[in-house]
């Protein structure tokens, strides 16, 4: 599934994109044959036989049409940012200087091309920074800009892929390197890295099965919730209970009682929460 930055989540359709109907484009096809048989003098009235030659032939042409048409709507929607991938998406960011990390995803290049836009001046935004950490390893998964105060120090607070979150000393040098280099670093600029700081937080929850579940389902449960954990827990995003039930919630499961955490857990704008140890315990089964 593909998940937009904000900046693209909520843009309308390109009015060039046709809505099609198969329907549609038979209805008219049947229409204009009838108009033609009509200027030749003969009165023919197209029945809805499935043997009748008028009929197949109108069918093979309405898909065909629609096939068509379906073609040029992905060809629209591939020069645009929110709708191109693969390829297409590679051509896009090139436009802005952006180019695919090895192992770089649709969505992760997506929103670096975004900040890459937003953060044009050389005046050292926050998006442009941003956008430079991002770009600097695959295995950057968020990074945020901020000040302390009137302190005019910029830190830079990196999330990793790996290691539950924590960002090493390679990966840390590496965004460094990055955001010092000659043409990215604004002269007065002092620019302080470090990996974001955790709050390691464990689950415990009381799970009911239903009778048809297998009981190799806990494992597979908590293998969906680090990989919801991975993909939903950047930087900032508040750990509400909601969202842990949610996750725990799969098909098999009667019923989540979570124990632990007690209570929505905020993060601020600069953490991110590394998910601990999970603990499931089987209740019993139910409906």
């Amino acid at each position: 599934m593909t998940t937009l930055p904000p900046e693209l989540a909520n843009l309308p359709a390109p009015s060039l994109v046709e809505t099609i109907s198969y329907e549609a484009r038979y209805d008219a096809l049947k229409i204009r044959l009838v108009e033609i048989f009509a200027a030749a003098g003969i009165d023919y009235d197209v029945q809805d036989l499935e043997t009748d030659p008028a009929q197949i032939l109108l069918q093979v042409a309405a898909y065909q049409d629609v096939l068509l048409r379906q073609r040029v709507n992905e060809a629209i929607k591939s020069w645009f940012l929110a709708y191109a991938t693969g390829g297409d998406l590679d051509v896009l960011a090139q436009w802005y200087d952006v180019v695919r990390l090895v192992g770089e995803t649709d969505d992760a290049l997506r929103r670096r091309v975004v900040l890459s836009i937003q953060g044009r001046s050389t005046g050292g935004t926050e998006a442009r920074y941003r956008a430079i950490a991002l770009g600097a390893d695959v295995q950057v998964a968020d990074a945020t800009v901020y000040t302390i105060g009137r302190d005019p120090t910029i830190h830079v607070a990196v999330f990793s892929t790996a290691l539950g979150g924590i960002a090493d000393a390679a990966l840390l040098a590496k965004v460094d390197a990055a955001l010092q280099a000659p043409t990215v670093r604004m002269v007065n600029d002092t620019i302080v890295v470090a990996s974001a700081a955790q709050q390691t937080i464990p689950v415990t929850a009381n799970v009911w099965l239903l009778p048809q579940a297998p009981q190799g389902i806990i494992a597979e449960i908590e293998t969906y919730l680090r990989a919801a954990w991975a993909r939903d827990m950047l930087l900032g995003r508040d750990l509400t209970s909601s969202w842990l039930t949610a996750q725990l919630q799969r098909d098999g499961v009667h019923r989540i009682e979570l124990v632990t955490p007690v209570a929505d857990i905020v993060i601020p704008f600069n953490q991110a929460a590394a998910l601990g140890v999970v603990t499931l315990t089987i209740q019993g089964r139910n409906y």
